[in-house]
């Protein structure tokens, strides 16, 4: 049985990493990622089919750095805010330390005039480790319902 400690950190881990996002504040968004960190975006179809192709993968902390610079100063993409709705968090094992989580997530997206439109539905399926008492994302993978995704993905899910 996972205490109610464990419970509460991982809980609040998953919705800390949804309000970073939201309030754009990506490079402090990293300090919830391991160096060694596995970030993916893929579509409920292509897991299910288990066919490898992601719609984004980065594959340690470096890559994601790397895309939140290319974010602020190289990208060109539609400016908007992001708003997430995180579904009930669900620890589905334990193993030596490392926790398998998942829950369910909604993502709005709202753009410079105000209008707000759904942007991408599914869910997270996460491995999180706990660094000195902390709990970080060794893995973070959002599969996607919403496979036509109807603008850039530019910022992370």
């Amino acid at each position: 049985m996972i205490g109610t400690d464990i419970r509460e950190a991982i809980t609040d881990l998953m919705a800390d990493f949804c309000h970073f996002l939201d309030d754009d504040r990506l490079e402090e968004w990293l300090d919830f990622f391991t160096e060694d960190c596995m970030y993916k975006v893929l579509s409920r179809e292509n897991e299910a089919s288990d066919l490898p192709l992601e719609l984004l993968s980065c594959r340690n902390k470096n890559m994601l750095r790397d895309r939140i610079l290319s974010l602020r100063e190289a990208n060109i993409y539609n400016i908007h805010y992001d708003k997430h709705i995180l579904g009930a968090v669900r620890i589905l094992e334990e193993k030596n330390g490392d926790y398998r989580v998942q829950a369910n997530y909604s993502l709005y997206q709202t753009n410079q005039d105000g209008v707000s439109e759904l942007f991408s539905v599914g869910t997270y399926r996460d491995l999180v480790v706990f660094d000195g008492g902390i709990p970080i994302f060794r893995e973070k993978i959002a599969v996607v319902d919403t496979f036509g995704i109807p603008r850039l993905l530019s910022t992370p899910i």
